[in-house]
């Protein structure tokens, strides 16, 4: 069975070799994730170039996903190279400044950020798994008391409530490697700490037109609150768990999961659900059950994406954590109810009013999915300049395969975060039957169609000035 859930696996010390990011891709990356907030600029555009060949030695489009740093905010260093303990109960003090870190006093290098802190504000150290409770305040600095202990190495991230944040998202860092990464080629850009629609515009504007596509991380609660105004601005979203956990009541978080991405699938956006799917397998050569549950129930939710963070950057075997979570991706699937979840869809996308040419390309998605159940498709062909039309069909997770088909492969690897889609560039045609036949011609050509086969094929007019798919077609193969 093919699997349908994509997986983005995080670059970094553990697989960043030629030899591990094709091993990783054979094993089923389909979207490598750079890190901008460890590594430098040069060795993540030395990735990129590994990440290209290793594609294209395999056969396959991977997309490139950088991630920025954001307003993140980081504690001085702890002693190498074991670290220091923060057990439950201890009060450590957080001075602002310079220095190192220990079990006593944390050092915070954000100017103003100490001073800012209110009795009652919940910190996150690291991923989460060290969380403060603030107890008294001064100017420079601020007594707190461990409520989640653990060990703290290196100079881990420091998570505050986002009020507390003086500096905005996209920060001008930010924007500059932004400017670089587009200059790059990288696929996509996740955008840290959103908190509204106009971090992504602002990000838009950097980026310029024709630019990657821009991923909101929805890691705060602002971010919750205005979740469809971001969504509308975004091309694509990430539930980083993580963050969110410490900004929301912990016991919402599954609650939140289930309704972003199933706002993200009705609006027809990719959504990645991240954090922690596999964390036991960083040192672990298997999940815990609970881990093995967690994933599948993000499949059941609807995810188009996967995500592994620490699991393939740093973790003992990379390439089985990839291959872990494949297996794990294809179980749930085999028992999710599309079916259902498609006729749900079409009447939530009824609620909701789209403009002009979008319209067409909704209700032309629409169609075809039904199109597809009504004749048994064996397959359903997506001819796309741009991926929408792509991603529009892929929301309803239509039963039959789904390939998509573009003249454009930047475009192609875009389609590499979409739920179900098996991506491919083709020549550019001059007329809509052209596109149509060549698009029967290459699957069958690829295997993935055969002799006899029904396809249901959609497409547009290339000529249109602004693109549309209104052009819906059943084809046997011959």
């Amino acid at each position: 069975m093919v699997r349908r859930t994509k997986i983005v696996a995080t670059i970094g010390p553990a697989s960043e070799s030629s030899e591990a990011i094709r091993s990783l891709v054979e094993a089923g990356m389909d979207v490598a994730r750079l890190g901008f907030a460890h590594g430098t600029l040069a060795s993540h555009l030395e990735n990129l170039r590994r990440i290209r060949v290793a594609a294209a030695d395999c056969g396959r489009l991977v997309g490139v996903l950088a991630d920025l740093p954001g307003p993140k905010v980081r504690t001085g260093p702890f002693p190498a190279p074991v670290g220091a303990l923060l057990a439950v109960g201890a009060r450590v003090t957080l001075v602002a400044g310079p220095g190192m870190s220990d079990s006593a006093m944390i050092t915070v290098e954000e100017p103003g950020l100490v001073g800012d802190l209110e009795v009652g504000d919940h910190l996150a150290l690291g991923d989460g798994a060290v969380v403060l409770e603030v107890q008294d305040t001064g100017p420079d600095k601020a007594l707190a008391v461990v409520q989640n202990g653990g060990w703290l190495q290196g100079r881990p991230g420091l998570h505050v409530p986002a009020g507390r944040l003086r500096a905005s998202s996209p920060t001008a860092a930010d924007l500059h490697l932004l400017e670089e990464v587009v200059a790059a080629g990288f696929d996509m850009v996740a955008i840290s700490f959103v908190r509204s629609a106009d971090d992504i515009s602002r990000a838009r504007a950097a980026a310029g037109p024709g630019g990657p596509l821009l991923v909101a991380k929805i890691e705060t609660r602002p971010a919750v609150d205005q979740l469809t105004e971001i969504i509308d601005v975004a091309d694509a979203v990430m539930i980083a768990r993580g963050d969110l956990g410490v900004e929301c009541p912990i016991e919402e978080v599954p609650h939140l999961q289930k309704h972003i991405i199933r706002t993200c699938v009705a609006w027809g956006r990719p959504v990645i659900t991240a954090t922690q799917m596999l964390e036991s397998m960083v040192h672990a050569p298997t999940p815990t059950r609970a881990e093995v549950s967690d994933i599948a129930n993000a499949v059941f939710d609807g995810t188009d994406a996967l995500m592994l963070s620490a699991e393939t950057a740093i973790g003992h075997d990379p390439v089985s954590a990839v291959r872990t979570m494949a297996r794990i991706a294809i179980r749930a699937e085999a028992e999710a109810d599309y079916v259902q979840w498609g006729g749900r869809l079409g009447k939530l996308q009824r609620l909701h009013a789209l403009p002009g040419l979008l319209a067409i390309t909704a209700a032309t998605s629409a169609a075809a999915w039904q199109l597809a159940l009504n004749v048994e498709a064996d397959a359903i062909l997506c001819c796309t300049r741009t991926g929408a039309s792509a991603r529009a069909i892929a929301r309803f997770r239509p039963t039959a395969p789904l390939i998509g088909l573009s003249p454009s492969a930047a475009t192609a690897r875009h389609l590499t975060l979409t739920w179900g889609l098996l991506p491919m560039t083709v020549p550019e045609q001059a007329t809509t039957d052209d596109i149509v036949w060549f698009a029967v011609e290459r699957a069958h050509a690829m295997g993935l169609v055969d002799q006899g086969d029904t396809v249901v094929v959609m497409a547009g007019n290339p000529v249109d000035p602004e693109p549309v798919t209104d052009d819906l077609r059943v084809v046997r193969v011959r």
